[in-house]
């Protein structure tokens, strides 16, 4: 059956594919975003677009929408050290208005793009649900005061919830891909490297315990991820915040990344080897145990070459897009 739904931070990158995804099961979709990090054309066709800021959207919101998928946040975990007041600003201080929005209106149903940088630094992997919680930086604390903050909304007003903790979000879907600025994300800066934008990928640390001495993590296709949410808007139980880890359950270590890209691009990618980052966690991998048996998901994209190859491909269309609009424009 479908419904009416408000994707606030709908024109970024996990939100305009969940967006679309919505569109294409017979969803009407509203976006909500400010476009501080977004894109008005990462607003899928079809969805209705308001410009705005979380903390409005009691302007927008009422009882004729079935549900709420928040993606709207501050997600740099660089900046969340330097600016941790951004983080408690926009991701928390935006999530309570938004919920408080949602009880005014009447609406009991939310999907919150939560992060597993909740954990922290995980004693055992793969990272299940009930590890312990010790985030290493604001952006983490944010998401995770948010989560809390639901667990009360829905103990006490009624609220279906579920939080879904994305591990490292890869891969393109139709003209949705990464285009973080800056960009963090370690495939779309390899890709740079591929494409002449960086002279070098840089390695920080190779001597971790791992099989090849470098980070270990779990990339979810972004697609997977979508299909994730819309089942979790079926799952989502009057009074209950329901908390789910989404990855593949496989890690690579940051070596093999370079190494598919090198496979997939065709082109040399020089590495320069860098001291460790302070809290990068040797492996972070997710046990998907709980979103398969209470939401019915399993990721079908998990091979690392296939998700590489989307990635390039919206990398190459985007530059050629690009190229073609400074050419436009200077003609």
């Amino acid at each position: 059956m479908s419904g009416k739904y408000l994707v606030t931070g709908g024109a970024g990158y996990v939100g305009g594919v969940v967006a679309q995804h919505l569109l294409e099961a017979g969803h009407e979709v509203v976006v909500l975003d400010d476009l501080s990090t977004g894109f008005r054309e990462g607003v899928p066709a079809g969805a209705s677009f308001v410009e705005g800021d979380v903390r409005d959207a009691a302007e927008w919101l009422d009882s004729s929408y079935d549900g709420v998928l928040h993606f709207a946040a501050s997600s740099q975990v660089g900046e969340s050290v330097v600016k941790p007041e951004k983080y408690w600003d926009n991701n928390v201080g935006g999530t309570m208005a938004l919920l408080a929005a949602m009880r005014a209106a009447g609406v009991r149903r939310l999907v919150f793009s939560s992060t597993a940088a909740t954990y922290g630094e995980p004693e055992q992997v793969p990272i299940v649900e009930s590890a312990p919680t010790r985030p290493t930086n604001p952006y983490g604390a944010s998401k995770l005061a948010v989560d809390h903050m639901i667990t009360g909304e829905a103990a006490a007003h009624g609220l279906g919830a579920v939080s879904l903790r994305y591990f490292n979000v890869a891969g393109a879907y139709g003209r949705h891909g990464e285009r973080h600025d800056p960009e963090s994300h370690l495939i779309p800066l390899v890709l740079q490297v591929a494409q002449g934008g960086r002279e070098a990928i840089s390695v920080y640390g190779d001597d971790y315990p791992t099989p090849d001495g470098t980070c270990v993590r779990d990339y979810i296709h972004v697609a997977d991820l979508a299909e994730a949410h819309l089942l979790a808007l079926g799952a989502a139980e009057p009074g209950e915040h329901l908390i789910c880890n989404l990855g593949n359950g496989n890690g690579f270590s940051v070596r093999e990344v370079i190494e598919t890209v090198r496979k997939v691009t065709g082109h040399p990618i020089p590495e320069v080897v860098a001291p460790r980052r302070g809290g990068d966690p040797a492996v972070l991998v997710a046990s998907a145990a709980t979103a398969h048996e209470r939401l019915g998901w399993k990721p079908s994209r998990t091979d690392l070459e296939g998700i590489v190859a989307d990635a390039w491909e919206f990398a190459r269309r985007r530059a050629g897009e690009n190229a073609k609009n400074d050419q436009e424009a200077g003609a």
